[in-house]
């Protein structure tokens, strides 16, 4: 097993060979990473191992859609994970409630919303699109849904989840801080308020030159009950345009369907962007509309075009990401940032 250090220590050296300058957190040269199809790419630290799930689909010549719905299988199912699936944090009222969307490369797609009691929600959200007229199944009806084709009802609201909820409970402020995802924190250690959530969102582009995504989060710690992000929602938490390219978000779902990011990042690409170039300006767009709000908070796109070149941007330093393809299965890359 590779361990985090060495995945950083990696991704830096990779960067390196495609050409980035590191001598700055955050504020590399601008890029535009190619790679040789399949490849697959997910947000934050915990994307490696993700990715390489996917890759053993990818690399025997599956198809995008099966990869990703695989790929972020894992995190779901990693109690230690307390940003995405059965290791999450509750709401405010104690329920672990979870979104997910997917999208294939035909523009076929499906979601799930404030599910509870199902740990793999992407696989619910797959079947809302394959086996239903619908796109979103929300709360109890995404668990009925569910539980008609055969998953099975469990309580996702592990021991260290509701340890740390009880702890925020104390004081009951709600402050979202930023890339929790990539720090791992103790409910013994910090205030009740410092908790967070994220997402993995993930791409992949397989043998055949199609694009496929997938993105699934338990939602903003400590939430209101029923509250909802970008994350399920196509075109803000993913989006992908099988001519054009593929995009996913991850941070403050709030600011990312106001700008519908993920949409708006293919549509950039469309006009010829760079996948990075387009997830830039992306998150200017949230600056200029929100420029106070926008050093307070974290928002990261990540998107990858037709050609397989790959590029990522964010509000603050600290946003990470994973890429996956022939020549390397643990590469993490450093994000930009405008802060």
């Amino acid at each position: 097993m590779i361990n985090r250090r060495k995945f950083i220590r990696q991704g830096i050296i990779g960067t390196v060979a495609l050409g980035i300058k590191n001598e700055t957190y955050g504020h590399p040269l601008s890029f535009s990473a190619k790679s040789s199809k399949p490849i697959v790419i997910s947000t934050w630290d915990f994307g490696i191992a993700a990715n390489q799930a996917a890759w053993q689909i990818l690399k025997e010549g599956g198809r995008a859609l099966d990869a990703v719905e695989a790929g972020v299988k894992v995190p779901e199912a990693d109690l230690k994970n307390v940003t995405v699936g059965k290791g999450g944090y509750p709401d405010r009222d104690g329920h672990v409630t979870l979104d997910a969307c997917i999208m294939d490369e035909n523009g076929n797609c499906g979601a799930v919303l404030a599910m509870e009691h199902i740990t793999h929600a992407i696989s619910v959200a797959r079947l809302v699109m394959e086996k239903t007229p619908h796109v979103m199944l929300a709360g109890d009806g995404a668990l009925q849904f569910a539980l008609e084709n055969g998953f099975k009802k469990e309580n996702l609201l592990t021991k260290e989840s509701e340890k740390a909820w009880k702890e925020w409970l104390k004081k009951a402020e709600y402050k979202p801080i930023m890339n929790i995802e990539n720090q791992h924190f103790s409910p013994n250690k910090l205030p009740g308020n410092q908790y967070n959530h994220d997402t993995i969102g993930m791409l992949a582009l397989d043998n055949r030159g199609n694009l496929s995504g997938a993105c699934t989060t338990s939602g903003m710690a400590f939430k209101m009950h029923g509250r909802v992000g970008d994350s399920p929602i196509i075109g803000a938490g993913l989006y992908v345009d099988n001519e054009i390219g593929a995009a996913t978000s991850t941070g403050v779902g709030e600011e990312v369907v106001r700008t519908v990011g993920s949409f708006l990042v293919v549509e950039l690409m469309r006009q010829g962007y760079s996948p990075e170039d387009a997830c830039k300006e992306a998150v200017q767009r949230i600056v200029k509309k929100k420029p106070a709000k926008a050093k307070e908070i974290q928002v990261g796109f990540l998107a990858m075009n037709k050609q397989g070149e790959y590029g990522a941007y964010a509000l603050q330093q600290g946003f990470s990401f994973a890429v996956c393809n022939e020549e390397q299965q643990d590469l993490l890359i450093k994000g930009k940032s405008i802060y």
